[in-house]
Formats: structure tokens, sequence, C-alpha cells
């Protein structure tokens, strides 16, 4: 059980990654001041594509830095990159081996950019062409479904954002992030059981807002990948301009709903789909106020930050596709069509 494993061994991963890497981020920070960065163009697939989705809220509300995420097929099938003068290129990747990512990183640096590879495989191209190296350090991922270094990854995001807002409130903040993971965990038994009740699903949505849009986005792609089910993750305020058309008595909806700005507006979406459109919800909260409306609780611990909640979240819904995928009867080590290391262009 590689997967199941990978997911419990996650607090301990990020133990190591906050303890080992805050000189990386300092170092790191330390040469995006130097330069004239006035955005942050960043370049992802898959689950890292994910973690690029928290980076454009952190980076642009604790940073004030706009980020545009990248097209890759750009800079390979159209020849035709943006301008990216003044600009931080910031590729992310768990193998560091995708060639449409490592070409943006290397347009980057051709037009005099500087550039940010955060992966787990340093010696892969993507490593050996950055200026700047954030190693993730989640040690083998044998999983085909990326669980730690995802988390990894927002934990990277999380430092370096840190790093160059220098608050020492938020590094305390970060070091607490184990222990929150730890407790999320620890509600294996009412994810399953959750899991379980859903079982028979085929297709669902999955809604977050703020911060945990990513999470949204992340969950969606591990029910799609271990349970095969037509996940489509939306930000709650997108789905209430059409999308909340499908959703019929019985509609399976999992939600990210955490304490913060968006808290109000995600809880009214909430109670309008399981009071008006008898909608059946699985619901991760750190609030009983929408735990209260779910037929499926999922309790988050409480006390966390909004803008580090993404890694906290995520890895019961992590927990909770890999239940589905059991509770379905599908080998979670092998999903069909996968592979570990998806090498596009």
């Amino acid at each position: 059980m590689a997967l199941r494993d990978e997911i419990f061994e996650q607090p301990a991963r990020l133990r190591g990654l906050i303890d080992s890497q805050r000189a990386t981020a300092e170092k790191i920070a330390a040469e995006i001041r130097k330069h004239e960065v006035n955005f942050v163009f960043l370049a992802a697939r898959g689950t890292s594509d994910n973690a690029g989705r928290y980076a454009n809220y952190l980076w642009g509300a604790h940073n004030r830095l706009p980020i545009a995420l990248a097209t890759p097929s750009l800079f390979t099938y159209y020849q035709a990159p943006p301008l990216l003068k003044n600009a931080l290129v910031v590729c992310i990747s768990q193998s560091g081996g995708s060639p449409d990512i490592v070409n943006v990183l290397t347009e980057g640096r051709k037009q005099g950019a500087l550039t940010l590879a955060i992966t787990n495989e340093p010696d892969s191209p993507l490593g050996e062409k950055a200026d700047l190296l954030f190693e993730l350090g989640a040690g083998e991922e044998k999983a085909v479904a990326a669980t730690k270094t995802y988390t990894a990854e927002l934990v990277a995001l999380a430092m370096i954002s840190t790093a160059l807002k220098g608050d020492k409130a938020s590094w305390d903040q970060i070091d607490q992030l184990p222990v929150w993971l730890e407790h999320s965990l620890e509600q294996e038994a009412a994810i399953a059981a959750a899991a379980k009740a859903v079982s028979d699903m085929q297709r669902c949505v999955v809604l977050a807002r703020g911060f945990n849009y990513a999470t949204c986005f992340e969950w969606a792609l591990k029910i799609k990948e271990l349970a095969y089910v037509v996940a489509e993750p939306y930000s709650s305020a997108d789905f209430l301009h059409g999308p909340i058309a499908i959703v019929e008595e019985g509609f399976r909806v999992m939600s990210v709903a955490t304490s913060g700005p968006v808290f109000d507006s995600m809880r009214d979406t909430l109670l309008k789909l399981r009071e008006e459109l008898a909608a059946e919800l699985v619901v991760l909260s750190d609030k009983p106020e929408a735990l209260d409306i779910a037929q499926h609780p999922i309790s988050l611990p409480v006390g966390v930050p909004e803008w580090l909640s993404p890694a906290v979240a995520i890895a019961p819904g992590q927990l909770f596709a890999y239940h589905l995928a059991v509770a379905k009867g599908y080998d979670t080590e092998q999903p069909r069509g996968l592979k570990k290391v998806t090498h596009t262009r």
C-alpha cells in the first residue's frame, strides 16, 4: 500500500522540509529582491499545476506579486513565447523532466529572466538549468498518484513567500504544519465511511474558493485518477454562474469550506445545495456551521490560518480518493492509463 503509506508519511516529510530548507527559502528571497521582478510567470503540469493555483493566491495576497500561469504549448508547438522581461520564471515539477516545462525555463533564461525550479529531483534537466533551486526532499514517491510531493510543493511556496515577506509570525505558523497535518489524518475512519457511502457515484463536483481553490482541483484530480469518477472542480462563485444547473436530488458535491474571508460565501452555497436542491454533500471544514450542513462531514483541525490550510485540507481529500477507489474495487497502486512520470511537449 505505497499510496496510503505515502499519504501518512507527509507530516514527517514536511517537518524535514521545514527544518532543512528555511535557509534555501531565505536565499531565494534575497535573489528575488536583487532583481527588478514585476511579475511571476509560472509553469507546471498536473498536480504541480494545482500547486501553481495556490501560489497565485498566496504570492498575490502576501507578496503583491501578480502571477501568470504559463501555456507551455506556446513555447513548444507554436514557437511563440511571451515576453518575459522583469519576470521571475518559476517551474514546478515533481520529476523535473517534462520537456515542455523545461522549455519554459530555458526560454526564461534566454530572455534574461531570473528562473526558479521547485522539484523533487535536483539533478533533473529542470534542476540543472535553473538559476535558483528549491529541492523538495520528499524522498522517492512510489505511488503513481502524487501526494507527498504535492504538499511539499505547497510548503515550498509558503516558505518562499514567508521569506519574501520577512514575517516571524508566519514562520511560526509554518512550523505548526506537521502537527496540523497529523490531526487531519486522524479522521481516517470518518473519511473511509464517507467514501463508502458515496461509492456508487460516477460523477460529482468539487467546490472551494480562495486559497483552497487549489485544493478542489487537486482533490478532483485524485478522485479522477484513482476512482475513475468524473469529478469537476469549480470555484463556488463560478459554479453558481451556470454549472449549478446540473444539480438534482442526490447529486454528490464535495467541498472544502475553511475559516477565512470566503467562508460565509461557501456556507451559503452549501445551504442552497442541501436545502433547495437536495444535493448530497461531503464537506471538509474546521467550522461546525459547514459540517452541520453536510450528510458526510469531515473535520479539519481548528486554528489553521487560511493561507496554510491547503497543505492540511488536501490530506483528507487524498485519503477520501484512496478509500473511494478501494470501495469501488480498484487498484490504487496502478491507476489505469497512468505512469509516474509523464513527458509532455
